[in-house]
């Protein structure tokens, strides 16, 4: 069976992620493609790398039929995607990889973003898209919200641990490296090459990534009660890839142990062997997380290290698995491409 996919937001990174990710699957079909600024130009204009496929025209979201199509992705920049998807037909199903939905307490998307969120039944509806742990609410969701790419990377460091009372609650600090393309691709002073380049810098220090939302409402869940986290991301110069440091205080053997066993069945996360670090160029392209262990030098600590591409399994392709949920495809569907080496 093909099912007729629309992306909105196609000349983005994760649009055309998705695009480059669709277009060997073997049951989505790419019937729409939307775009602002960009409407009305072909997508191989866009993104030449994309010349080889035959692809829909960029229109409008205006000006797409939705009759026939049989799910959304939703690329679209944050607080533009709530107006967009209540206006959508209830029938079709669709994945949003904006943070609009991403928080189940609108109090909470008011504090992290600064703005009453403008569709709130739409809010409680959504299901949150980490695949490996909702995989049984997304395949009977109509909309699913995809997470963060700093989320995602460490919630798979940290989400097992957690469920397993292997580390202190209150001793975690994570240390997160992310690439410039998890920016977007508008203009941004400090994305600049000269800027950029053979430069290291963090940001959102003491608290305030909007990332903190997901962690604060997903561990504390899992925990059963408040879980704040240390976190600090930084902007390294690459174009793709996430790398997660967590720091924690646990018995290492049990902490590699916990993420062994949580992961033991998951085609997409790889835990490596006691002691090994994964590297972003292990992931790069794919859809897949590799997650080392090591003994720290101070009994009783562990470092916990984790990798994903973020415009792939931290995004379009974390959001093309929700899809093939939501459709009745096998999970794996599209997405087993190797990573991109060297």
């Amino acid at each position: 069976m093909t099912h007729n996919i629309a992306i909105l937001g196609a000349s983005g990174y994760t649009g055309a992620e998705l695009v480059r990710l669709i277009a060997t699957h073997p049951t989505m079909r790419i019937a729409a493609l939307s775009a602002d600024r960009k409407a009305g130009m072909e997508m191989a204009e866009v993104y030449p790398h994309l010349r080889h496929l035959d692809l829909p025209r960029l229109v409008t979201i205006e000006e797409i039929d939705f009759a026939g199509i049989d799910l959304v992705f939703c690329a679209l920049p944050h607080a533009t995607s709530q107006a967009v998807i209540k206006e959508l037909p209830r029938d079709i199903k669709v994945v949003d990889l904006s943070a609009d939905f991403r928080l189940r307490d609108p109090a909470e998307y008011q504090k992290w973003y600064g703005q009453p969120h403008a569709a709130p039944d739409l809010q409680k509806e959504a299901v949150y898209g980490l695949t490996e742990f909702y995989r049984d609410e997304i395949r009977g969701a109509r909309l699913v919200a995809g997470t963060g790419c700093n989320a995602a990377t460490g919630q798979f460091a940290l989400r097992p641990l957690i469920a397993a009372g292997v580390v202190d609650l209150d001793d975690i600090i994570v240390d997160l490296k992310a690439a410039a393309s998890g920016a977007g691709r508008s203009l941004k002073e400090h994305l600049l090459f000269s800027e950029l380049f053979e430069n290291v810098m963090g940001y959102a220090l003491g608290g305030t990534h909007r990332h903190l939302g997901e962690f604060d409402q997903e561990f504390s869940k899992i925990a059963g009660r408040k879980v704040e986290i240390q976190f600090t991301p930084h902007l390294i110069p690459a174009t793709r890839g996430i790398l997660v440091t967590a720091y924690v205080k646990g018995e290492a053997d049990a902490v590699h142990g916990a993420l062994a066993k949580a992961y033991a069945e998951e085609t997409f996360i790889e835990v490596l062997p006691m002691g090994k670090a994964p590297s972003m160029k292990d992931v790069r392209g794919s859809n897949f997380c590799h997650i080392g262990v090591a003994a720290d030098r101070r009994p009783g600590r562990a470092i916990v290290v984790a990798t994903l591409d973020n415009l792939t399994k931290g995004s379009s392709g974390q959001a093309v698995q929700n899809a093939n949920l939501m459709l009745g495809e096998p999970e794996t569907a599209g997405l087993m491409g190797a990573p991109v080496f060297p």
